[in-house]
Formats: structure tokens, C-alpha cells, sequence
């Protein structure tokens, strides 16, 4: 499932904990960042209570993503109440009675998305990024889907 048009923040993990309920033999990744998964996190206790396999995708880079590449692309880089603080995912993973682990480079982001995608369960993968890394599409404000910048 995804929210192409807005991005709305905090939308992954219950649509992604829906989804596990609707069809609990298949798999399902949620890829979110650390300033949306802090949203709904607690949803982790109730993806975690229901048994459901679940697979959390967080990348970190200490920022709202997508409101400051927004101010980056648009706004002349002028950041306003962007840089956030976040938790250590893995402990919080744990704290909830999931698994979690962390990766710091792609070997390691390669090697932690094989063992989450073969663990049973709710997994949280943290993944560390730059602080600057874009995500894309992205579409321009006042304009539409036609627009869309992807790179």
C-alpha cells in the first residue's frame, strides 16, 4: 500500500499492521522514516501483541524527511522545525518484545534485510542515513502528479 499523493506521516505502520491482519500468510514490509514511524509507534506493541509478521523498515537521518527536503528543493534550504530527535529503534524494538537490528553500511543493510525477511514476527531494521538523503518522487508544491520530480 502506498500514500503517493501526501505522504502522510505516521501512515506505514497501521496500514502495514492492516495488511498483515488481511492476509497473514504473506509477508509485509513497512518503509518509513524516523520522523513518521515516531507517529504511531506504539502501533509496534499491538503488531507485536497480534503476532503478525511484520517487517519495519526505519530510516534514520534525524530529520522530518520529506518536510526538509521540501525546504531544501523549494524553500532555498531555509530549515525550519525539521531536525528532530529519535530513539534507539532496536532497544525499542526490544522493548516490545520484537527483534531489531541496526545497519551502518550496505553490507550490513543487505546482510540485516536477509535475516528480517527469515525471522519470524515483527523486526525492526534501523537503517542510518545522511542527514541530506532525498527521497524520491516527490511532487512540487501547487502542482500535479505530472509534475513530479523522480530524481
Amino acid at each position: 500500500m502506498w500514500r503517493q499523493q501526501d505522504g502522510p506521516m505516521g501512515f506505514g505502520l497501521p496500514a502495514a499492521i492492516g495488511a498483515a491482519v488481511a492476509y497473514p500468510d504473506r509477508p509485509v514490509v513497512c518503509i518509513t522514516g524516523d520522523g513518521s514511524i515516531q507517529m504511531n509507534m506504539q502501533e509496534m506493541m499491538t503488531a507485536d501483541d497480534l503476532g503478525l509478521n511484520v517487517k519495519v523498515a526505519i530510516f534514520k537521518n534525524g530529520y522530518l524527511g520529506m518536510v526538509r527536503q521540501w525546504q531544501q528543493l523549494f524553500l532555498g534550504k531555509r530549515y525550519s522545525s525539521v531536525k528532530i530527535s529519535s530513539p534507539d529503534f532496536v532497544a525499542l524494538a526490544k522493548s516490545f518484545g520484537a527483534h531489531g537490528f541496526r545497519a551502518r553500511t550496505m553490507d550490513e543493510a543487505e546482510q540485516m534485510i536477509d535475516l528480517a525477511l527469515h525471522t519470524d514476527g515483527l523486526v525492526i531494521m534501523e537503517f542510518d542515513i545522511t542527514e541530506e538523503t532525498n527521497v524520491y518522487p516527490i511532487v512540487p508544491p501547487g502542482l500535479s502528479n505530472q509534475d513530479m520530480i523522480v530524481e
